[in-house]
């Protein structure tokens, strides 16, 4: 063996794979390092914006002002940054903004201060001070509840013994949603996700009043409030921190202790530190941490529950063959319950098979099916019901009102019973669905409308209703055709229509739907038309915005692919592959090149074979790491580069050195790439190689595959002292050598080493000389998707005659 270095060795020099794992931990302290100072600079950025839009001065005078208060406080500027962003309240004018806060530490200042006023700052005894610095630093890294909620019990386990931290979000309608949680199992915060806003739940208390509520007596506690745990003993003190972070006191969140006994005054500077530094934090993602289904779900039930007629809302459940076999009632009315048969309960969430059985033999079955198929509005006969009216007994008659909303059905119960009340009832089902009534009598040339369709339609009462000829007026131009059309056919055919059209009026451009039917005489002839109408603004605007992400979606994908296009033209321009079977030196060599099937981006694999002056051969098989442009024009560097000092005479280690410092020096320091270099010397069929840090050649003789034994060498651009070795192997007649690139070998979950024990067995089967058998060999390693570009030499030295 001989070896060639870029620089003098000195003895006890650090193998080359303690030095790049060297070079990378550096490498990884230096982005961590950059990444939390990034993460920090944003948080101090968004405060000094705050400031400015509040006071107006200047980014200086601001500046001033955050690093005064943090002093003032003894605080980090960090932490002055996170309450600033909490609190959000106006300022003082520039002119006295910079004084120093006075100071004070109260509940009331901790949680809410004052408007008008710059907030009062919390003076913390210095060990609570040092740990406030370090949880305002860990508040960088977080970005939803369930990850605040791990940090802030990794912080109060050590110091205050906290064994679980829950944090829950009021939702529309008062009740409470477990947001965040650490140190409970997730069976238990299933079970206690919602807690509705009753009295005599310490969370809801904290929230109603806007204080915490320190929960250190468990006897005691036990018999004032419905205590979270299963046991409930399992935490013998708590805590619950109301803070806002909106319009009100939104937010609160829950420290809870196995151990009895009350919180220490230090504790308590400590814990409500810590509230002010999360109200900054949480601003961030509270408003956006609800699915919107859900969202939409909570307001589609506070909805019905303020409506005071008996209706529900309905979605189809559908069967693996695709048939409605039952309908969720997603929303429901105390009245519709008590229509369903009281004694079920609340049937929110159920099927309605299960709150009324036998309803499939029922006509409303057949008329919610009908309607759902798009069969028009449904209503059923009248049909006695006994209910409870002031204590006493009454018969009412009802009929059952089934009506289409986009995928939806809305039953309503109609009460036969004229009164002012139950108008109004109506009206406010329509206004809260957004929906209303229209009538057309023919004969009579009269329109009446419900006052939910002057509102959908932007039109003053005073004008009275509009003609079923003068609706497509209203329309926007582009739409009076096809409505003009829609209702010449209504009435030449007497057939219902669904038609979308879009008016423009006092809130802009908005989307409507009208459903109407035709009722006609004896003879056929219509004398009536009746219809609703639908404001679909909300919804179009929703699909409008989807359309407009696919359409950036395929414009990014078509600029992807020219560039993928444009990268792989450029490299088959500098990396030719030739046609057939190659001679070089009295071997035949064969050449495969398969690009990556996943993904766009072209990689950097590349060989060179080509023969020297002197009559030898060159062999060069590399890896460049990354894809695209920079790859391609890195692979063309180092195969060119290669082989024009091999064939000056430069020795193989020597031409890694140069390479090595090419790639330092190049216009992406950071680039690295794997390869082997070898010559073949045709007058004794010695073959003298080195590497990079690229696998190992596979030499098959005699029906056996063996890796070659590697010489040292670390990756290119790795380091700026690298060490290289050569090695020779004498090849006899018969042999066939392979050279790869790890696209080959590497099948992810599978270690490289199983790859390359896969690659010698296939290989080993296949006969050395016959033809087409690199192909199939490739056909046995290259099964499944390819990740990665994969690059081949098959070497084969002839049989003697």
């Amino acid at each position: 063996m001989k070896s060639d270095r870029l620089a003098p060795v000195e003895s006890g020099t650090v193998p080359d794979v303690v030095e790049l794992a060297r070079v990378v931990a550096r490498q990884r302290a230096e982005m961590d390092r950059l990444r939390e100072q990034a993460a920090t600079t944003v948080v101090v950025e968004r405060a000094r914006g705050v400031v400015m839009a509040l006071t107006g001065c200047t980014a200086d005078a601001v500046e001033e002002i955050l690093h005064q208060r943090a002093k003032a406080a003894r605080r980090t500027l960090l932490e002055e940054c996170w309450i600033t962003l909490g609190e959000l309240t106006p300022a003082r004018p520039c002119d006295d903004a910079a004084a120093p806060r006075p100071q004070g530490d109260t509940a009331a200042a901790a949680a809410a201060p004052s408007a008008g006023d710059a907030p009062v700052p919390f003076a913390a005894p210095h060990d609570v001070a040092d740990a406030l610095s370090r949880f305002g630093r860990a508040l960088v890294h977080v970005d939803t509840h369930q990850a605040l909620a791990r940090c802030l019990l990794d912080h109060l386990a050590p110091d205050l013994d906290a064994e679980s931290v829950m944090i829950y979000v009021r939702r529309s309608g008062g009740g409470l949603e477990l947001a965040g949680h650490a140190g409970i199992d997730d069976g238990l915060a299933a079970r206690w996700r919602q807690v509705p806003p009753f009295r005599g739940v310490a969370v809801v208390d904290a929230l109603s009043s806007g204080e915490p509520r320190w929960l250190e007596d468990f006897s005691q506690d036990n018999t004032r409030y419905l205590l979270i745990g299963e046991p409930p003993e399992r935490w013998q003190s708590r805590v619950w921190l109301p803070l806002r972070v909106g319009d009100g006191s939104d937010v609160c969140i829950g420290v809870l202790r196995g151990r009895p006994g009350a919180f220490t005054p230090r504790d308590r500077a400590h814990l409500r530190g810590v509230v002010r530094l999360c109200a900054g934090r949480l601003r961030s993602f509270t408003s956006s941490s609800v699915p919107v289904r859900e969202a939409e779900a909570d307001t589609v039930r506070s909805l019905f529950a303020a409506l005071p007629v008996p209706a529900m809302l309905l979605t189809p459940v559908v069967s693996s063959s695709g048939e409605v076999e039952d309908f969720r009632v997603e929303a429901a009315t105390a009245q519709a319950a008590d229509l369903l048969g009281g004694s079920s309960g609340d049937p929110t969430g159920r099927r309605l098979r299960e709150v009324r059985s036998g309803l499939r033999d029922l006509p409303v079955w057949q008329g919610c099916l009908d309607t759902l198929a798009g069969g028009g509005p449904y209503e059923s006969e009248p049909f006695a019901h006994q209910e409870t009216v002031d204590g006493a007994l009454e018969l009412a008659t009802y009929s059952v009102r089934v009506t289409l909303l986009e995928d939806s059905l809305v039953v309503a119960w109609l009460r036969h019973a004229s009164s002012d009340r139950q108008e109004q009832r109506l009206a406010e089902l329509q206004r809260l669905g957004n929906i209303g009534w229209a009538n057309w009598n023919l004969a009579r040339d009269e329109a009446s409308w419900s006052a939910q369709v002057f509102a959908i339609l932007d039109r003053d009462p005073a004008d009275g209703p509009v003609r079923l000829d003068g609706l497509p007026g209203l329309a926007v131009p582009e739409d009076r055709p096809a409505l003009q059309a829609a209702v010449e056919t209504l009435l030449r055919e007497v057939r219902p229509f669904d038609a979308t059209f879009r008016v423009r009026g006092g809130r802009g451009v908005r989307h409507l739907r009208l459903v109407a039917e035709v009722v006609a005489d004896a003879h056929g002839t219509p004398f009536e038309v009746h219809g609703v109408v639908q404001d679909l603004t909300a919804r179009r605007r929703a699909e409008l915005a989807l359309v407009e992400s696919e359409r950036a979606i395929l414009t990014q994908h078509d600029v992807l692919q020219s560039e993928r296009i444009l990268v792989a033209r450029l490299q088959n321009a500098l990396l030719p592959l030739p046609d057939k079977v190659i001679d070089l030196s009295g071997l035949r060599v064969e050449v495969a090149y398969l690009p990556a099937q996943a993904g766009i981006h072209v990689g950097g694999d590349w060989f060179s074979a080509v023969e020297l002056p002197d009559g030898d051969s060159l062999f060069v098989i590399g890896d460049v790491a990354g894809h695209g442009v920079d790859a391609v024009a890195t692979m063309a560097q180092l195969r060119f580069t290669a082989k024009g000092m091999v064939s000056t005479g430069s020795s193989l280690t020597g031409a890694l050195s140069r390479l090595n410092s090419l790639l330092l020096h190049a216009r992406d320091a950071h680039g690295t790439a794997t390869m082997v270099i070898a010559r073949y010397h045709a007058a004794d069929r010695r073959l003298v190689w080195a590497q990079a840090g690229h696998t190992p050649p596979l030499l098959l003789r005699d029906g056996e595959a063996t890796y070659l034994r590697r010489p040292r060498g670390i990756l290119l651009g790795a380091t700026s002292a690298p060490h290289f070795e050569e090695t020779e192997h004498r090849l006899e007649p018969g042999d066939r050598l392979l050279l790869y690139t790890d696209g080959l070998v590497e099948h992810p979950p599978e270690t490289i080493d199983t790859g390359l024990t896969r690659l010698a067995d296939a290989a080993a089967v296949q006969p050395e000389d016959t033809p087409g058998s690199l192909g199939t060999l490739l056909d046995v390693m290259l099964e499944d998707e390819r990740r990665d570009d994969v690059c081949v030499l098959d070497i084969r030295v002839p049989r003697e005659t």
